[in-house]
């Protein structure tokens, strides 16, 4: 809400960085903004990918520079909003040229490593890879991918074949503290209150259950409720805790990899949180000119 107030009081233009909110249909567990913010201020990054595609942050890391531009364009300031850290680096820091791997012997390892629990592959990648053990499951799994079948882990390949940035950047990190661990649960219980379930239901019956888009966080577990398999009670208490520890893993992640000259940390439950990010607004853009 903070970044929806901002870019309509400076007449800016939304481009998301979430790597969920990019599917179509999957709109209330991503916790998309609802037609009439989007009215408000409009919003790019959101509903470019249909659910059974596999999109990654360099991809989406092209389309933002295009819709960067495009906003540029339209004398609006574009400002970049999400957790998906992996998109903000690939925009703002340099990327590697990734190694050929063979179909084969890809599908063969996912196979083997898809039946470990994430507990495993984080202590798999402790050993291959541990820049990248604090990652999530699927990130895990890339890495681990990389570092088997290249001999070279990807920490290591971005080192040896970086590109240069895409764009500079100056970043607001919104962090509401110990107050996080609530709000999550009460956001969890209001997507369930808003249908989140029917919601699923209508993605599960035409989908397949290996499509990426079911990777953001809750929808597994929501589909497995919708299918009777376990509770409501269960599903909720469930979905808040992998929300909660995806949480933080994204805090770690923005604490330890973001520039740490170039971030304003902004707690938006401080009585001056408005004015704060407004001076940080009003900063970024004289840094611009």
């Amino acid at each position: 809400m903070l970044a929806l107030a901002l870019a309509e009081r400076f007449g800016a233009r939304i481009v998301s960085a979430d790597s969920r909110q990019i599917y179509r249909g999957f709109d209330i567990g991503t916790a998309k903004p609802t037609a009439e913010e989007r009215m408000r201020v409009p919003h790019t990054g959101i509903d470019v990918a249909e659910p059974t595609e596999r999109y990654s942050a360099a991809a989406w890391a092209e389309s933002a520079e295009r819709w960067l531009a495009e906003s540029a364009a339209e004398g609006a300031t574009p400002v970049v909003v999400g957790g998906t850290g992996f998109y903000v680096r690939a925009l703002t820091a340099p990327l590697f040229e990734e190694p050929m791997l063979a179909a084969p012997k890809r599908r063969a390892l996912a196979e083997e490593l898809g039946t470990l629990p994430t507990a495993e592959l984080r202590r798999w990648c402790e050993r291959l890879d541990p820049a990248r053990a604090h990652l999530g499951r699927v990130q895990l799994l890339r890495a681990l991918e990389v570092a088997l079948l290249s001999g070279v882990p990807i920490s290591a390949w971005h080192a040896r074949t970086a590109r240069s940035p895409r764009v500079s950047a100056r970043y607001l990190l919104v962090d509401p503290g110990a107050v996080l661990h609530a709000r999550i649960a009460d956001r969890v219980s209001a997507m369930f209150a808003a249908g989140w379930s029917d919601e699923v239901a209508a993605l599960a019956a035409r989908l397949p259950d290996d499509a990426p888009a079911w990777n953001a966080t809750g929808y597994a577990t929501v589909r497995e409720y919708v299918r009777g398999r376990i509770s409501r009670t269960a599903a909720i208490e469930h979905v808040t805790t992998r929300t909660r520890q995806y949480a933080k893993r994204q805090r770690t992640w923005f604490r330890h990899q973001l520039p740490g000259a170039r971030v304003t940390v902004l707690d938006p439950m401080s009585s001056g949180a408005s004015r704060l990010a407004a001076a940080w607004w009003n900063a970024s853009d004289e840094a611009r000119r």
